[in-house]
């Protein structure tokens, strides 16, 4: 019970942040959103074609991986934020309070949940002004919305602990930045039918494509499959090695 209550109050302590600072919103929102037209307006005919849709439906197509992508890259912010936390003595305080020591890391992982999915509410509504008609049920996006949060529940415990391996706010920005690649590298631009073998073979065996193929599912209003179970199993490793990552460093 003590930790869930300390854990409250380091959400609220993040929440007054993003309160304080709501252009790191749209910050994080700016790179999807740029790369949700630039497909679209730009590649959107070419690429469109290539999986036999017009530009219209590429952008159905397109969303869940622009989703994705905002996940990942809010993770860079949730990096510097730990990272300047723990180089500028704050972390030093808590650990002199009675405080359940788990509470810090959580209220960070909290705060960068509700921090991406207000970014992740920006992409989508941009999606839906240029054409995003998706056929999905409330019930559809229920499960759209569960699938995001179990995703960047495992992504943000990922990047506390990369934060916590760095020394200084600088390496911690950069050490997330591969996982931008994930759904480049993965189904969130183009069918991974059409890469080479070895490319291939990555994209279906990385964590960003089950999500993305779920999300993709969900919103045309079919049975997720197997994905989701792909999806659900990734995210929950991500996770643990994440938190159990993250708690040994803190805890040294």
């Amino acid at each position: 019970m003590r930790a869930i209550t300390d854990s409250a109050t380091m959400l609220r302590r993040q929440v007054k942040h993003i309160w304080r600072y709501p252009t790191l919103i749209l910050t994080f929102a700016s790179v999807p959103v740029v790369f949700l037209l630039l497909f679209v307006y730009v590649f959107g005919g070419a690429m469109g074609a290539g999986i036999g849709a017009d530009r219209a439906a590429y952008v159905g197509y397109l969303t869940p991986g622009i989703m994705i992508t905002t996940i990942v890259g809010a993770a860079q912010g949730t990096a510097i934020a730990v990272a300047t936390d723990m180089t500028e003595g704050i972390i030093a305080r808590f650990k002199t309070m009675a405080i359940a020591r788990v509470s810090v890391l959580t209220g960070h992982v909290l705060g960068a949940m509700v921090q991406t999915f207000l970014a992740i509410a920006v992409v989508t509504v941009v999606a839906l002004l240029i054409g995003f008609r998706p056929p999905a049920s409330v019930l559809d996006w229920l499960g759209v919305v569960g699938v995001l949060a179990m995703f960047t529940f495992a992504i943000t415990w990922l990047s506390v602990a990369l934060a916590m391996v760095t020394k200084n706010v600088a390496t911690a920005s950069n050490l997330p930045m591969p996982l931008m690649l994930l759904p480049f590298l993965g189904s969130g631009f183009v069918p991974t039918e059409s890469m080479p073998a070895g490319l291939r073979w990555f994209a279906e065996h990385q964590p960003a494509t089950p999500v993305i193929e779920t999300l993709r599912a969900l919103l045309a209003g079919r049975p997720a499959g197997s994905s989701f179970l792909e999806a659900a199993v990734w995210s929950a490793g991500v996770a643990l090695v994440g938190y159990l990552w993250a708690r040994r460093l803190y805890n040294r």
